[in-house]
């Protein structure tokens, strides 16, 4: 695979994945690439930097990293910190009820289980029928715990 810097006609610049450079070829001249911010098809690579990983020789020592360790699991601004607040309180408070969100939510609602607070997920129809219904729900600015890396 191949990740090709590209420009259009009208200098929006982006990257693409291909398999072979003739691959590239060969969809550029079909018009089969579109930029993605104006959709021209008016597109060119552009002056790009290889990724060469140094050889490695026999007994040599790995260079060590720096120690960044918990670096990107740490807020590093006052809205990440406030969104890792929300997301506390939500998840020490409420219960996570995954894919079966909808059916819960709707569930409290007519009545049949006892209310409580829950979050989960729900597919966008979902949630557009549970708001078409009246159903109070409201997207959250987080994924759940497990889709993340």
């Amino acid at each position: 695979m191949i990740c090709y810097s590209l420009r259009c006609a009208a200098s929006h610049d982006f990257d693409s994945w291909f398999r072979t450079s003739d691959a590239y070829e060969s969809l550029r001249t079909a018009g089969q690439i579109t930029c993605p911010v104006c959709g021209s098809s008016d597109v060119a690579k552009t002056l790009m930097a290889p990724a060469i990983r140094p050889a490695r020789r026999a007994g040599a020592e790995t260079p060590s990293l720096p120690q960044t360790a918990g670096a990107l699991s740490k807020p590093g601004s006052a809205v990440e910190e406030a969104f890792a607040a929300m997301r506390k309180q939500v998840e020490e408070n409420s219960d996570y009820v995954g894919l079966n969100f909808a059916a819960e939510a709707r569930q409290m609602h007519d009545g049949t289980l006892a209310p409580r607070a829950i979050y989960g997920e729900a597919k966008p129809e979902e949630a557009r029928q549970l708001i078409e219904d009246g159903i109070p729900v409201a997207p959250l600015p987080f994924m759940p715990k497990r889709k993340t890396n």
